[in-house]
Order: structure tokens, then sequence, then C-alpha cells
């Protein structure tokens, strides 16, 4: 399977790294997502994002939706092969391995920068 090229990031919380992260930067690489992974090892930030699936991913994720600020507003685990809810308020979606959200302690209200590399 061909991969599309995406940015380097950090995803960053109170000043820590919580993650190296991809950015999907474009129309493409927002649709490809990660369909067709066995395994993720880094984060996928998606944006502009308000719903995602996990149609074609063979792997369950952890999934972040931050507002506009950065905040995050909803916090899930998406298995494979199901489709999530939309998320109005959100502007940016996460997506992480599974195990994720709890490794990292973030919950709700948390403040999320993605920093560039």
């Amino acid at each position: 399977m061909k991969t599309l090229p995406l940015s380097p990031a950090w995803l960053m919380s109170d000043g820590k790294v919580l993650a190296s992260a991809d950015i999907a930067n474009t129309a493409k690489s927002r649709r490809r997502g990660l369909i067709g992974q066995t395994s993720i090892d880094s984060a996928l930030v998606i944006s502009p994002c308000k719903w995602i699936h996990s149609i074609g991913m063979k792997c369950t994720i952890d999934v972040l939706y931050l507002d506009a600020a950065g905040l995050v507003v909803k916090t899930e685990s998406l298995k494979p092969m199901r489709v999530a809810a939309p998320v109005g308020r959100s502007k940016t979606i996460v997506e992480l391995p599974s195990g994720s959200i709890e490794r990292f302690g973030v919950q709700v209200g948390d403040l999320i920068e993605v920093r560039s590399a």
C-alpha cells in the first residue's frame, strides 16, 4: 500500500511531549487516514474534522476530538469497522494507538497542542 506524505509534529500538553504525530494536511491524506493499517506507532492528526470511521482498519484506536482552541471535547476508543458519531464542536481529530488516552492521562477539558516538528 502506498503511503501518503504527512507532516511530522508533536502532541504537547502542559509543556510535555505526549507523542510524535503525523499531520494529514491534504484532502487525500485526510480521506486515507489509517485505512489498511494493521498497527500504528504514532498519532495521526486530521484537521478540519468532525467525525471518523474505522472501516478498512485492522486495529482499535483511541480518538481525541479537539475544539478550535485545542481543548479535548470528547475521547473514545474505536474498534475496526465502526463509524463514530460526529462531534459538532470538533475541529481536529487525533487518532492514537489503543491505550494512549489512559497512558497519557488525557481527559475532556485538557489542552492539547499540535506542534510542527
